[in-house]
């Protein structure tokens, strides 16, 4: 697919010192009471683009966030366990400065000989970060003389080290963001046929978009997860004590209203669901009609007849868009239904693309991450590029 902005390919990098801003997001856990990296795939990802810059005899200064930190030290949210990490992977020696704006900062950019790395810590340690600040942003472009956008996770946002610190150097994309958008974009915009499009999680608006922009080039739409509810009470059923967002039931009653005038075939769990009579990992499971929701139950999955409906139409899709888990999957007793969809999706030979933040969690969790054709990096990114919006981290990149 066409991607209008300048990559690693589309400019001189001989030699260069590089600002390359990456993803690090990543969980951490304790390990005989220091952090170390509980699951490296964001590290990993970051790889492709770091070796082709290395193969340039480039040398590295790394820019990452972690957390929410909120402009203040945390010291739990430290980059030092991914330095680590990413050292280990690397197999060579990964330098470390403890603050992305300091004296110390500018010396190791200062110092690094082609082919070494530093990595500077948690940029939103600094509250001018997410304020997009000018001035901070000048200071981290002074790191180097072309700036690298590798960081898909947050490029939705107007975060200085992502969208003003490309006013001051030269700016492209990075392998991961430029293979971010053109499979999402191949997805969206050309899809092969029938498209198939499977939404879930919480709350309908929180995905109103991606319904607006993606319904009238679907075939098929698959909606689970909490959101479900709404459009289940929306039609009448008794959903008990599930959660709801009645202020969302016009706007359900709408995305109903789109799919018949775009001929969608739309698929609720209305034959039946998994319910609880608590929210809790130790919730007993029982399946019952979805027209039979006691008053004390809570919906927290979709039933075997429901899941089986779901995997049916999932056959012979040509793209298959997956954003949200169709239920509570973090209980073992309530993830059945999207695992289910998870392992039907990989049976087939469709084009798959799995939406970033739980979905892509869930899809690790099952270690099944290298079966679907693109499983994102990015949570609201993802999201929001899907839905047709603009992100200020491409739209300040360098045009082709």
């Amino acid at each position: 697919m066409l991607f209008t902005k300048k990559t690693l390919s589309d400019i001189d990098l001989k030699d260069k010192q590089i600002v390359l801003r990456v993803d690090y997001n990543v969980p951490l856990r304790d390990q005989d009471g220091r952090q170390v990296v509980a699951d490296d795939y964001r590290i990993r990802m970051s790889l492709p683009t770091i070796k082709a810059l290395l193969e340039q005899r480039c040398s590295i200064v790394i820019l990452s966030h972690l957390g929410r930190p909120r402009g203040k030290v945390v010291p739990e949210l430290s980059l030092r366990p991914a330095v680590e990490r990413l050292g280990q992977l690397l197999e060579q020696e990964v330098k470390f400065v403890d603050n992305c704006v300091s004296d110390e900062a500018t010396k190791a950019a200062e110092s690094l000989e082609p082919g070494q790395i530093v990595v500077l810590e948690n940029t939103r340690f600094h509250y001018q970060e997410e304020a997009d600040e000018q001035e901070f942003a000048k200071q981290l472009a002074s790191y180097g003389e072309v700036f690298v956008q590798d960081c898909f996770g947050v490029v939705h946002r107007e975060h200085a080290s992502i969208h003003a610190v490309a006013k001051f150097l030269p700016a492209v994309a990075g392998l991961l963001v430029e293979r971010e958008v053109r499979q999402i974009t191949k997805a969206t915009t050309h899809p092969k046929r029938p498209l198939v499009l499977v939404v879930g999680g919480a709350k309908i608006q929180t995905k109103i978009a991606l319904l607006e922009h993606l319904i009238p080039k679907t075939q098929k739409l698959i909606i689970g997860g909490a959101m479900a509810n709404t459009f289940l009470k929306a039609q009448g059923y008794q959903v008990g004590k599930s959660l709801v967002d009645d202020s969302e039931i016009p706007t359900a009653k709408r995305v109903l209203a789109m799919c018949n005038e775009s001929a969608v075939e739309l698929l609720l769990p209305t034959a039946d669901v998994a319910v609880a009579d608590d929210v809790s990992p130790e919730a007993a499971r029982r399946e019952t009609l979805s027209s039979a929701v006691g008053p004390e139950e809570i919906i927290l999955d979709i039933g075997q007849h429901s899941i089986d409906e779901f995997c049916k139409a999932i056959e012979g899709a040509g793209t298959i868009i997956w954003n949200g888990p169709v239920g509570m999957s973090e209980f073992n007793e309530f993830r059945h239904g999207t695992e289910a969809i998870a392992k039907k999706i990989v049976e087939g030979d469709s084009f798959s693309i799995v939406g970033g933040g739980d979905t892509a969690e869930f899809v690790a969790s099952m270690d099944m991450m290298d079966q679907f054709s693109h499983v994102s990096t990015g949570g609201g990114s993802s999201l929001e590029l899907m839905s047709g919006k603009s992100l200020p981290g491409i739209e300040a990149l360098l045009d082709k």
